[in-house]
């Protein structure tokens, strides 16, 4: 039976564009592990995703996978267009082409290799680790800052 590990994750930025940080939290039985970083100019929505891959990146091995997001633009993409999407060749309902398509692919791929169920909870909200997985994200930002 595949190991359970529970993420929560989020994304965040100064300015939109602007500099973005990303934050995950994964649990495994007793453990906790925090990843987080930032990328100087980016989006929201692509701090969203990168956290979730990012994450999903750190299993060593196939597990049942839980993942708590703020996103609405990560849940809905996932579990609502990307199949269309993929049916389209990456194009939207309008036939544009996908934004972050490159991180969606990505993603399809990692999700691939587990068993993941979703849950969205509403951001800043008092979710506990919906908190810790935006302060990781802020803290991307943070100490990108002091890099630049």
């Amino acid at each position: 039976m595949a190991q359970l590990v529970e993420m929560y994750t989020d994304g965040a930025c100064r300015g939109n564009p602007g500099k973005g940080g990303w934050g995950a939290l994964l649990r495994f039985g007793g453990a906790e592990k925090s990843l987080y970083g930032g990328e100087p100019m980016t989006t929201n929505n692509r701090m969203e995703l990168i956290a979730v891959i990012k994450g999903l990146q750190a299993l060593t091995k196939p597990c049942k996978v839980m993942i708590t997001t703020d996103s609405e633009y990560v849940l809905k993409g996932i579990t609502e267009w990307m199949d269309n999407w993929k049916r389209r060749n990456w194009r939207t309902a309008n036939r544009k082409p996908v934004l972050n398509v490159d991180l969606w692919k990505q993603l399809d791929e990692l999700i691939e290799q587990h068993t993941v169920e979703w849950t969205w909870v509403k951001g800043h909200s008092g979710h506990i680790e919906n908190e810790i997985a935006d302060d990781l994200a802020n803290l991307g930002i943070d100490e990108l800052e002091c890099q630049l």
